[in-house]
C-alpha cells in the first residue's frame, strides 16, 4: 500500500510494510520424569482452552501428569505478562506438545542370578499461550518518519571563523604543522 506524502522535501511515496507482532509466548519443561503417552493424555484435554479454564481442569483431574503441566501453564502465563504485557483473562492455550526425552535404563536383580531391565522414561513438554486481545499484524512505514520543525527548514549557517579549526578542536597551521601554543581543546596554553 502506498501513501502520498505532501511535502516536496520528503519522499514522494512512502511504502507500507506489514509486520507480524509477537502474540504468542511459550514455556518449556525438559526432562520431566513421566511417560510421554501419559502426559499426552492430559495435554489433549487442555489444548485450545482458556487459561483460567485450563487451571481448573488440571486442578481437578486425577492424573500424576497434571502437576508438572499445571506448573508449565502457570509459567507460560507469567512469561506472557512479562514479555508482551497481557493479562491472564485474554490468554488461551494455542499449542501444546509432548516429545519423548531420554530414557534411563537400569537393571533390577531377579531370582536365580537373572536381571530385568527397567526403563525410566522422560519427556519434554512445551506449552504455547496466545493473547487473543492483540492484533497479529501491523502496518508500519518502511522508512522512519522525517521530523519537521514547524514548516521551517533548519539550514546550518556558514561561519568563516571555523575554517581553520580542525575536527579535533585545535587550530590548523597551513604548512601542516601544529601550533605549539594550542592544545587539542582549542585554547591557548598559558606558560605561567
Amino acid at each position: 500500500m502506498l501513501k502520498m506524502v505532501k511535502s516536496s522535501k520528503e519522499r514522494l511515496w512512502d511504502p507500507q510494510v506489514i509486520i507480524k507482532k509477537k502474540t504468542e509466548v511459550y514455556a518449556l519443561g525438559r526432562h520431566i520424569s513421566l511417560s510421554a503417552d501419559k502426559a499426552r493424555r492430559v495435554i489433549d484435554q487442555i489444548r485450545g482452552r482458556s487459561y483460567e479454564e485450563t487451571l481448573m481442569i488440571l486442578d481437578l483431574m486425577p492424573y500424576r501428569a497434571c502437576y508438572p503441566i499445571f506448573k508449565l501453564v502457570y509459567s507460560a502465563a507469567a512469561n506472557a505478562s512479562y514479555s508482551i504485557g497481557s493479562s491472564e483473562a485474554n490468554l488461551i492455550i494455542s499449542k501444546a506438545e509432548v516429545n519423548e526425552g531420554t530414557t534411563a535404563k537400569k537393571l533390577k536383580p531377579r531370582a536365580r542370578g537373572r536381571s530385568y531391565r527397567i526403563k525410566r522414561t522422560s519427556c519434554h513438554i512445551t506449552i504455547f499461550v496466545k493473547d487473543i486481545s492483540l492484533d497479529e499484524y501491523e502496518m508500519v512505514s518502511k522508512y522512519p518518519p522525517v521530523k519537521k520543525s514547524r514548516n521551517r527548514v533548519v539550514v546550518p549557517v556558514y561561519d568563516p571563523t571555523y575554517d581553520d579549526v580542525d575536527i579535533t578542536g585545535g587550530v590548523w597551521d597551513p604548512e601542516g604543522i601544529w601550533d605549539e601554543e594550542v592544545w587539542d581543546t582549542g585554547g591557548v596554553w598559558d606558560k605561567k
